[in-house]
């Protein structure tokens, strides 16, 4: 392209300087010549044209590239976050075993157990007064020992939980019963 380019000047000033005017193909070689430059500069403009052609679609390749590896990276990334998010999940999910445990623990709060089933029925007007008796004393106790009710429904009476609010009546009654007497 610039050889061309180069070519089309001299042409086209090699007529107006080198050639004499007096000579008589004068004007036939300076037409020659300046079709020759015009030819050449043509040409240059044609290959330059081509050049800025390909330089747009290499530009374009280079940023389809670009844009597929952003692509392929964010795709990685999410992939990557997805399987350690997983990944946590099974180090934080518990084993059946530890579902099953904790399912039995959650049922023995909400259970009662021997002994609690004693304390329970112990409130109740069917049930022996010696079992009462003993279960006041505790509760005294405990009252004494400067326990709190709370603490008192939870592990003198096994009241816990849902069972609460019950246990509380529980030990309203059985003072009541006691302390009335």
């Amino acid at each position: 392209m610039w050889v061309l380019t180069g070519a089309a000047i001299a042409l086209w000033l090699t007529p107006l300087v080198t050639l004499d005017k007096r000579i008589g193909w004068h004007k036939s070689m300076q037409g020659l010549s300046l079709c020759g430059a015009v030819a050449c500069a043509i040409g240059g403009g044609n290959i330059a044209r081509k050049l800025a052609d390909q330089a747009e679609i290499e530009a374009l390749k280079l940023r389809a590239v670009k844009a597929d590896v952003e692509d392929e990276i964010a795709t990685e990334v999410y992939v990557s976050r997805t399987q350690r998010q997983q990944e946590a999940e099974a180090i934080l999910a518990s084993p059946g075993e530890d579902i099953e445990e904790v399912r039995e623990r959650l049922e023995a709060l909400y259970k009662p157990e021997s002994e609690e089933a004693e304390v329970a029925l112990a409130t109740t007007t069917d049930v022996s007064l010696e079992l009462a008796k003993k279960l006041y004393g505790e509760v005294k106790e405990a009252k004494e020992a400067g326990k709190s009710p709370t603490w008192i429904i939870e592990n003198i009476l096994k009241m816990k939980g849902r069972k609460f609010a019950e246990g509380k009546l529980k030990l309203q009654s059985l003072l009541s019963q006691f302390e009335g007497d």
